[in-house]
């Protein structure tokens, strides 16, 4: 989905995913058509004395529930924000905050693996979520009993900060809660172990909730539900990589350069899509006097017209912007390259900015199927010697 970014907060990117846009209308109507309700319940529990029905008139429950809405996603960002500055002051960068239709995530290019550290940054969030909740209602005691909109505004964002902070403890790793169950865990586990419990618990509550969601045909729990239970798999996939290639360097799996396929600058679009049906490659480093000058891939040449294909070179469609790493880089910070950059494949440089060889996602999956293999085959091994 498309990103845009609405500025920075302590040297973070805060961006703004497009189906941000669908949610915002979506919570100002359900907040605007329970107006009435909503202010029974605040005078039930907290005697608010609000005149429900001088704010179910004309226009003032949609712009009730537009600001509701709008402050509700102000403290998804704090708590975001919460996660970010504890991870910052454990060295973690944070790429960016982003918003999206199922609230917010904080983009931490590394978790870390000592338990205490990764319990604070979990713990951080809804810390700051639930003294947003104290602060509204604070701010609520001191408002004048007649100012009915700012008193429902209010109570509301108490209510709903505290009930996020509350819902994000709950063990659905990779939320909030699961990952302070991970950390709790890994005090007296492996890290891998820690995730290994920390994902089946949290795939366990992502069926729950999914299950809840249907009875009740609620579109939010499902997708709440499905982004918990592939967060899940995605964290223990990590989980695996990190196991298989930690201290194992690029070098070990990468494409050599006298083994590497390359295309020169003056080669036709037709002639490199004939390239590529040959030798069943998707992209290529395009050369030009024996130095890389840049990457061309399928996608880089899939809008040219065949009538154009001949006149048309891979100078012309090749992306100059070119993404490197060194030969002595972990697997792992290649993967974490790949990742952030959206892209299929890096080109490998050794410390004179010399080309030695090209890294693909291809080339990790392959790897981590063997190492996937080998630790199998020596779990198996072990069991035997061991009956």
């Amino acid at each position: 989905m498309r990103r845009f970014r609405l500025g920075s907060v302590f040297g973070i990117p805060i961006e703004l995913d497009i189906t941000f846009l669908l949610i915002i209308p979506i919570f100002a109507y359900l907040i605007g058509s329970q107006v009435v309700p909503t202010a029974n319940l605040l005078n039930m529990v907290w005697d608010a004395q609000i005149a429900p029905q001088a704010l179910a008139s004309g226009s003032t429950p949609w712009i009730l529930g537009t600001i509701a809405a709008l402050g509700l996603f102000v403290g998804v960002v704090l708590h975001e924000l919460g996660h970010s500055l504890v991870a910052l002051h454990f060295g973690y960068a944070i790429e960016s905050i982003t918003l999206w239709i199922l609230g917010g995530i904080a983009s931490i290019t590394d978790m870390p693996e000592d338990w205490r550290q990764e319990l604070l940054i979990a713990v951080a969030g809804p810390f700051v979520s639930i003294l947003l909740g104290v602060g509204c209602y604070l701010i609520f005691l001191v408002l004048p009993e007649t100012f009915y909109a700012g008193r429902f505004v209010l109570g509301y964002l108490a209510i709903l900060n505290v009930a996020l902070a509350a819902f994000n403890l709950l063990p659905g790793f990779p939320m909030d809660g699961g990952r302070v169950l991970r950390a709790l865990l890994a005090r007296t586990r492996s890290h891998r172990r820690a995730t290994q419990i920390a994902v089946t618990v949290g795939k366990g509550f992502a069926l729950f909730l999914g299950f809840i969601g249907l009875l009740g045909f609620n579109i939010i729990l499902i997708g709440i539900a499905l982004f918990i239970y592939v967060g899940a798999s995605s964290e223990m996939q990590q989980q695996l990589l990190e196991d298989a290639f930690k201290g194992v360097s690029v070098r070990k799996i990468m494409t050599p350069a006298e083994d590497l396929d390359t295309v020169a600058a003056g080669t036709s679009i037709s002639e490199l899509l004939e390239q590529m049906f040959r030798q069943r490659h998707v992209g290529y480093p395009v050369v030009d006097d024996g130095t890389v000058v840049g990457m061309i891939t399928l996608d880089d040449i899939s809008s040219v017209p065949p009538v154009e294909r001949d006149a048309i070179t891979a100078a012309d469609m090749m992306e100059t912007d070119l993404k490197t790493i060194a030969t002595t880089a972990d697997i792992i910070d290649a993967l974490s390259e790949l990742q952030r950059n959206k892209i299929g494949r890096l080109l490998v440089m050794d410390t004179d900015d010399e080309l030695t060889g090209m890294i693909t996602r291809t080339d990790l999956t392959r790897a981590l199927s063997i190492a996937n293999q080998i630790e199998s085959t020596d779990y198996a091994n072990s069991r035997q010697r061991n009956s």
